[in-house]
């Protein structure tokens, strides 16, 4: 669990341990790390009266609206925005800039990924498990339809409305429906004995810029308080032959097909009492990208299962991963066998793991449909192999499918996407490969900590489209860095706006976020020269394999947030395990080299 204060972050004890090894090994000492032992496993629940001050009831869990509106609520509850807070990467990141500028960064980072704590004086760093439901929920119902105002392109500094479910929500076409559901209380029961028994809406308020690309931009375009353009995909969206033909993030990101401006299904917005209401466009709220969840499934995707079977701090108790709940694992358990009290019992073991393997499966969907995202804005367009008399030269192309954004978007100093390019003779030995993982699961780039050991040499022929923070040292020169935070020699470290105006310089004079990604409509043409001597040594024929791969973070991030803990008790070594476990290839293409030149 993190430990925290509003002015900064406090490492944990565990972060610390992991900082004295140098980050070296955090996949490869799994079996030798700090372990949890039994009575570890179970955090200290938080205090019940700190619980009751965050359950104030100023907004409504997702979970409330899923009474009329379940197929929403289903999409969304596996979705990256329902993720957004309860990610440990994204909170120890968020934890460690707020160490590193002694807490003045603020709620620069969080306040997107939970507008509702923020707004209701949650602290700034602080476990998950002592956060209001509604907050945990992260982007939830009520973040996008409790906004009364066009915010425009402001970092995420917006206001929602408070209130329970009653309050009048906003909504593109506004509250004609809704009218005439108020107005039949026959047709759409809301009662039972005479009790009102489902709540709803007392209004929709008319909101047509929910379906604009600007409404993304409020928390998809974001510059730092030094100036720094840390994520731009909606102003790359702006200049785009999407946006010229007036096709909006929400026709390629809510459509029936992630990733393609495809259109929208045609069904009932709401199911009330039972009954459906009148046929519309209706919206996908998955909202795929390339995220993925790193924590227990007891605790993510949500699940109303979930919630009403065990608490979070319950939840992280249950070992999934040594099969509790399944024939196998309890046909094998002896009578002697302890469990935590909440699982003592094995009824309650067999319901766990129905909501854990119902869980699963829609994360394995959610990465089915993140993979085919993907593959719409990376293009493995060609592979192509000529001899030359010093070797073989392999050309491989790859392209951005996409017309509405550069590939990758957003925070792309986190996106890896990169060519994982082998050569092996008939008898499968690898002759040559480039893009293959340190044992940390980093790439051998200059920010993997095996190679800045000198326990693996540096991947020369790399080809990657992770963009990189470029800082400038204090007598001039640069350095590239993971994160975009100056070293400062304060003992006081603070955020230092840049005292002259970044128009002057043509942007800010400290750091600069240098882009390695494709623009739309464009490609990148990435050439391995392949030495005689090195292919002399197979058996022919040769074949060139190359994969197209993405993952959604680095581990050397991990590495690098890992001094102030990670959320849910959970290691550096669970988190990059998670990490690397998210790899998915896009594309594969196989080439048969030619003979070298005499």
């Amino acid at each position: 669990m993190q430990s925290s204060s509003e002015e900064g972050a406090t490492p944990s004890r565990r972060g610390g341990a992991w900082l004295r090894l140098l980050g070296i090994g955090l996949l490869c000492l799994v079996a030798s790390a700090p372990g949890m032992a039994a009575e570890d496993t179970e955090p200290t629940p938080a205090p019940e009266v700190h619980r009751e001050l965050l359950g104030t009831g100023r907004f409504p869990s997702a979970s409330e609206c899923r009474n009329c509106h379940p197929n929403h609520y289903e999409e969304w509850s596996a979705s990256q925005h329902a993720y957004a807070q309860l990610s440990p990467v994204f909170n120890a990141m968020h934890g460690t800039l707020l160490k590193r500028t002694n807490g003045t960064v603020g709620d620069f980072c969080i306040r997107c990924h939970t507008p509702i704590g923020m707004q209701t004086g949650e602290p700034l760093f602080v476990s998950n498990l002592e956060r209001s439901q509604p907050s945990r929920e992260g982007v939830t119902c009520a973040v996008c339809h409790r906004i009364r105002r066009d915010y425009g392109k402001v970092s995420g500094r917006i206001g929602l409305a408070e209130g329970r479910l009653e309050v009048p929500v906003s909504g593109p076409t506004g509250g004609a429906e809704l009218r005439r559901v108020l107005s039949e209380p026959d047709a759409f029961q809301r009662r039972s004995d005479g009790e009102e028994t489902l709540g709803i809406h007392t209004d929709v308020l008319e909101m047509t810029s929910l379906t604009s690309a600007s409404f993304c931009g409020s928390c998809h375009d974001v510059t730092s308080p030094q100036g720094v353009r840390l994520e731009e995909a909606f102003s790359e969206y702006r200049h785009t032959p999407a946006a010229a033909e007036g096709v909006t993030c929400q026709d390629c990101h809510m459509g029936t097909e992630p990733g393609v401006a495809s259109g929208y299904r045609q069904e009932p917005a709401a199911v009330v009492g039972g009954r459906p209401t009148r046929v519309r466009k209706r919206t996908d709220h998955r909202f795929v990208g390339p995220d993925h969840s790193v924590i227990h499934p007891g605790i993510f995707p949500f699940s109303e299962e979930a919630l009403g079977l065990a608490t979070a701090e319950e939840w992280l108790a249950f070992d999934w991963r040594a099969g509790w709940g399944s024939d196998d694992f309890e046909d094998r358990v002896g009578p002697d066998a302890v469990f935590p009290e909440r699982w003592a019992d094995a009824g309650d073991r067999y319901d766990a793991r129905e909501v854990i393997d119902d869980n699963l499966e829609r994360l394995a969907e959610m990465a089915e449909a993140r993979r085919e995202l993907l593959k719409k804005g990376y293009r493995l367009a060609a592979v192509e192999a000529r001899p030359r008399r010093s070797g073989v030269e392999l050309r491989v192309r790859v392209e951005n499918g996409t017309t509405g954004h550069n590939v990758p978007t957003g925070f792309t100093a986190e996106r890896l996407v990169w060519l994982h390019t082998t050569v092996v003779d008939a008898e499968g030995r690898v002759l040559f490969e480039s893009g293959d993982l340190d044992p940390n699961g980093d790439l051998r780039d200059g920010h993997s900590l095996y190679v800045r050991a000198g326990e693996v040499p540096f991947d020369a022929d790399l080809f990657s489209l992770q963009s990189k923070f470029v800082l400038r040292n204090l007598r001039e020169g640069e350095r590239e860095e993971v994160l975009a935070v100056n070293h400062a020699l304060d003992p006081l470290p603070f955020v230092r706006p840049d005292p002259m105006p970044n128009f002057v310089n043509g942007g800010p004079a400290g750091t600069r976020l240098h882009k390695q990604g494709i623009e739309p409509g464009g490609k990148r043409e990435h050439r391995y020269r392949i030495p005689a001597a090195v292919l002399a040594t197979g058996a022919p024929p040769l074949r060139a394999v190359v994969e197209l791969k993405a993952g959604m973070v680095p581990v050397n991030l991990v590495a690098e947030i890992m001094g102030v803990g990670f959320d849910y008790g959970m290691s550096p070594a669970e988190v990059a395990r998670g990490v690397v476990e998210g790899h998915q290839v896009l594309w594969s293409r196989e080439v048969v080299l030619p003979e070298v030149a005499e």
